[in-house]
């Protein structure tokens, strides 16, 4: 056993001792902390499997220190340098912005996925800064790069370890330095895959053409995605390939949010004994809120979770009408969720820009005002590591009880995008807010229909998916009431940085 599984518990050490050996066949060795060139690529996955609070998180922070220990060079996907094809390397991915965001957080360098499989095409020029930033080149003599901006980019990548974000500081914006994306060719070498469970097939074919060596972290109590009938990419793998944690660990600390989620596995548990469990937490515990209605103010940046199409869009309704926005238009400061991307096979360079951006279908954003050209829409990608962009939109704002949504401006093509004040559970997957609001009527609908998937009550997967998404509070709404707001809609609560991969300027005029 490894001094760093010593420092874990016992579940998660044997998960650590077991990963090991797997990559010690691989010709890495995390006891004595060395390796060796990549052989010929054997295909080895493997997963690790847990509930919420079990420590999976952890498990991969530590790997990931082992491997970097070891001099395993992690990838990105920002920037990818000469050195890294001939080193042996590690991707943390996570299927969407917000995702990734969460490892961040915690201090994972994680990114997408499509920012993996999509990779930049580096400028050579501004490739000679990024080389040097890296440790790989000499200085060197830019062209209307000046040596304090020069200066400041060097400063900055020593700070955040981010080329994109180091131009940008420089005064660069990403049309300058990046010409385009391209579809990885070359294949990597280890691959960690945080959420897992909501990986389809298709992104997991795609992920072992790139990955000889996939490590999957998963929550087999997730709901699974929804074209796969309930099943989810890990649960073929041979049992000795999958490493399941049992020990709650976040427990230890009196965590309600979580031993209300672990008390959803009790075969003989009701939709209504559940409910007397949350009233009894909340009067014990202040990260327990039992609300009679849905707080407006939250639902600006944490969506409300429902489980019904129709009352998603009742709420949002609701919503726009509290804050007094117009039929004709959105307010900055609007929440919105990506749809997907409406462009021909001709415009599959804007595409790939696009979701190399962080910028797909479930993606999260904030709306902060009309682009330049008509139809366009300036955004913030919530938990992009460069969240401004300017885009092509076509917004769809459903009406109630009308079959058709209501337009209030749209490009000739671009992104396409929901309202995002209330989302489905479904799609609220792999994302994690502070406060989270639970529409407990649309649980209890799903509890009377009597639906099950995989064996399990379709209302407890759904109630359990939906109160892990809260980190610090749980608000279980009881009443279909919306409060007044206490303010105006804002974007002052964002994090205003520089836009490196803005798609303003030329783009626009491209996709219109």
């Amino acid at each position: 056993m490894s001094a760093t599984a010593l420092a874990l518990s016992d579940d998660q050490a044997e998960a650590f001792d077991t990963v090991s050996e797997v990559l010690r066949g691989a010709g890495i060795d995390l006891v004595d902390g060395h390796t060796t060139p990549q052989a010929e690529a054997r295909e080895s996955v493997l997963a690790v499997l847990g509930k919420a609070g079990t420590g999976k998180t952890l498990l991969l922070a530590e790997l990931t220190k082992a491997l970097a220990e070891a001099g395993v060079e992690t990838v990105s996907g920002d920037y990818e340098s000469r050195r890294a094809r001939e080193w042996r390397t590690l991707a943390i991915l996570a299927p969407t912005n917000k995702a990734a965001s969460v490892l961040r957080h915690r201090g994972v360098p994680a990114t997408t996925i499509h920012r993996i499989i999509y990779t930049p095409v580096y400028d050579p020029e501004y490739e000679k800064v990024a080389e040097w930033l890296a440790g790989e080149g000499d200085r060197p003599e830019i062209e209307g790069l000046t040596d304090a901006a020069l200066d400041r980019a060097k400063a900055f990548f020593d700070a955040h370890g981010s080329v994109p974000g180091a131009l940008a500081a420089a005064g660069l914006r990403g049309s300058d330095f990046i010409t385009g994306w391209k579809r990885r060719e070359d294949p990597l070498d280890i691959g960690f895959v945080d959420e897992s469970s909501m990986l389809d097939q298709q992104q997991f074919e795609d992920l072992k053409e790139i990955f000889p060596t996939l490590l999957l972290f998963g929550d087999p109590a997730q709901l699974a995605p929804v074209n796969q009938s309930g099943a989810m990419v890990f649960d073929g793998l041979p049992e000795g390939r999958k490493l399941t944690l049992s020990r709650v660990h976040r427990q230890e600390a009196g965590n309600p949010i979580l031993d209300l989620a672990h008390a959803l596995s009790d075969p003989d548990l009701t939709f209504e004994a559940f409910e007397r469990k949350v009233e009894a937490a909340a009067a014990e515990d202040p990260r327990i809120v039992v609300a009679p209605r849905v707080s407006a103010d939250m639902m600006a940046r944490s969506p409300v979770l429902v489980w019904r199409n129709a009352t998603r869009i009742r709420l949002i309704h609701a919503f726009r009408a509290a804050f007094g926005a117009p039929s004709d238009a959105l307010l900055p400061g609007e929440p919105l969720i990506c749809d997907g991307i409406e462009l021909p096979l001709k415009h599959r360079k804007r595409r790939i820009d696009l979701e190399a951006r962080g910028l797909i279908k479930g993606a999260q954003a904030i709306y902060l005002g009309a682009g330049r050209r008509p139809g366009f829409s300036k955004l913030y990608l919530v938990g992009a590591q460069e969240p401004q962009i300017s885009v092509a939109s076509i917004v769809k704002i459903e009406m109630p009880d009308e079959e058709e949504p209501f337009i209030p401006f749209a490009a000739t093509m671009g992104a396409a995008f929901l309202h995002g004040a209330a989302v489905t559970i479904h799609k609220a997957q792999g994302s994690q807010w502070e406060d989270v609001q639970v529409f407990a009527p649309d649980l209890y609908a799903a509890a009377r229909s009597g639906r099950v998937e995989a064996g399990i009550p379709l209302w407890k997967r759904l109630a359990y998916v939906a109160i892990t998404r809260a980190a610090e509070r749980l608000i279980w709404v009881t009443r279909y009431r919306l409060a007044r707001p206490e303010g105006p809609l804002t974007t002052n609560d964002l994090e205003m940085t520089p836009a490196p991969l803005s798609l303003e300027g030329g783009t626009e005029g491209d996709e219109t």
